[in-house]
Parts: C-alpha cells; sequence; structure tokens
C-alpha cells in the first residue's frame, strides 16, 4: 500500500497530457513520419512506389514554378506580416484606453476572426469584382478611377487585394493576444515609474514592451507560420493566376498531390516546407529574446 501511494503522484501528471501526446502522435507524428517517407518514393495514385532517393529533391533545385511559389510565399508573408501586427498593435492599444463601449468595439474587431476563410475569400471576392463589386463602384462614384480595376487579373493588384482581406480578417486574434499582454502589467510598477518621474512614452517603450515581449513574439510567429501556409484566399480568389504568378507553395503542393497526384514529390516540398517555418520561428524567437536571459 505504501508504494502504490509513492507512485500514484508520479503517474496523475502523465496521465492529464495522455489525450494530448496520444492526439500529437495520430495526427503529426505518424503523418510527418509516413510524408518524409513517401518522399524518398516516386508514389502515383495508382500502380507501383519506386524508391528514387533524393531524386524529389533534387529535382526541386530545377523546378521554376516551385521557386516562383517559394518566393511569392514569402513575399506574402513579408508584407502581410507588419500589415496584421501593426493593425493588431493599434487595436490592443486603443482598446486597452477603456472608452466608452469598448467591449462593442472588441466584439466588432474580432468578429472577422470566427468567419471562415471560404466564406471570407468569397465575400471579398464579391467586393473586388470589376463589373458589379463595391469597391469599384466607389471609387468610380468618387472619381478617384475611370473604369473598374480587375483586382484578381495581375499580381500587383491581387496581392495588395489580398493582404488588406488577410489584415481585416486576422489582425482581431493578434490583438487579443496583445491586449492579453497589455492587461497582465501590474499597474503598480506604472504607479512607481510615475513617482520616479517617467512620463507615459518612457513607460511604454521600458515598461509595458519588455514585459510583453514573449506575447509579442508568439502572435508574430503565429502570423508568420499562417502567412507561410497561405492556402484557400489564394485558391478561391486568385485560383493561383495569371499564369501561376500568385501561387503559394502550399497550393503549389496541393496541386501536385491532388491534381496530378504526384504524392512522392509533393511530400518532398511539404519537407522543404517544414523547414522553412522552422527555421523562420527559430529566427523569430532568437531575436525576440529577452537579451538579459
Amino acid at each position: 500500500m505504501k508504494k502504490a501511494k509513492i507512485i500514484k503522484p508520479k503517474i496523475i501528471p502523465f496521465l492529464f497530457i495522455c489525450p494530448v501526446l496520444i492526439i500529437n502522435l495520430l495526427f503529426f507524428c505518424l503523418p510527418f513520419l509516413q510524408s518524409l517517407a513517401m518522399s524518398f518514393f516516386e508514389w502515383p495514385l495508382l500502380g507501383e512506389k519506386t524508391f528514387v532517393g533524393l531524386l524529389n529533391y533534387k529535382e526541386l533545385l530545377i523546378d521554376k514554378q516551385f521557386h516562383i511559389s517559394l518566393l511569392f510565399t514569402l513575399k506574402y508573408t513579408l508584407f502581410v506580416t507588419p500589415a496584421l501586427f501593426v493593425t493588431a498593435f493599434a487595436l490592443a492599444l486603443l482598446i486597452d484606453s477603456k472608452f466608452k463601449g469598448v467591449t462593442l468595439f472588441r466584439t466588432i474587431y474580432f468578429s472577422p476572426v470566427v468567419i471562415s476563410m471560404t466564406s471570407c475569400s468569397l465575400i471579398w471576392l464579391w467586393i473586388y469584382n470589376d463589373l458589379y463589386g463595391i469597391l469599384n463602384h466607389i471609387l468610380l462614384k468618387w472619381n478617384i478611377i475611370d473604369e473598374g480595376i480587375l483586382w484578381m487579373g495581375s499580381e500587383s493588384t491581387s496581392l495588395p487585394a489580398i493582404i488588406f482581406m488577410i489584415t481585416w480578417k486576422m489582425s482581431g486574434f493578434s490583438m487579443l493576444i496583445i491586449l492579453a499582454a497589455f492587461q497582465s502589467v501590474d499597474t503598480q510598477v506604472y504607479e512607481s515609474a510615475s513617482i520616479d518621474g517617467a512620463g507615459k512614452m518612457q513607460q511604454f517603450f521600458h515598461i509595458t514592451l519588455p514585459i510583453i515581449r514573449p506575447q509579442v513574439g508568439l502572435a508574430l510567429i503565429m502570423s508568420v507560420i499562417g502567412s507561410v501556409l497561405a492556402f484557400e484566399q489564394f485558391l478561391i480568389m486568385t485560383k493561383g493566376g495569371p499564369a501561376e504568378t500568385t501561387t503559394t507553395l502550399v497550393h503549389y503542393i496541393y496541386n501536385t498531390s491532388f491534381k496530378y497526384y504526384n504524392f512522392g514529390y509533393g511530400s518532398a516540398m511539404t519537407m522543404v516546407l517544414l523547414a522553412i517555418m522552422l527555421v523562420l520561428s527559430i529566427l523569430q524567437m532568437r531575436l525576440l529574446k529577452d537579451p538579459t536571459e
């Protein structure tokens, strides 16, 4: 009996994390290992699987569409991440000021997050329509443009349009993370700084920002990962065109695997994508790491 009482407390923590471990094992670890194994094969939908070693990875080096998709994905990530973060940070500062009706505004800013990406893409595709879209109608009525713009007709117009849509949809999520960080700062710290003669700007840069650094890093990492994995909005709004110039890396993997049924090559691209996300996450964590640690 004594031995059972000693062992039991050691087992209880593992029982709590077992469901999460099982879910990760079934839905991440096993699919990852299977995809890694498939990347070394020529794996058609039907027919015999052939081991090709690193041939799929070598093909990536000369695949022009892979390079175009990768560069476009990185470009999209480079532009959409600052737009999302600056908007979310500004909204969090505004709501943290606790003005009248702040709860209503918080709900309004967050509401696009709960709408599915497919629904948002279809709504904004209607807004951007060159013939009957409300955006062109307003711009024409205000004499800003002379004729309707085909927003999804080229990368130069479709990329800013989609970035604006994604910022509208997803900034509320990052806003909540940053807002929670603002509200977690002890007010006594600000009171002590005020007594010492620190102004609002000094408090913000020397107290608030260093304290909320981990939450800011989390918001940035999630924004970057979400941007690198962009798929639905481009599939619905641009369909990768014109001439595959707006095809993201995930979209290209989807086409390769489920349109042309080349699962081995698609798996190789997936492994490269995971490696890119890992590198970006590590870089961000190091850049945002507290220098005093």
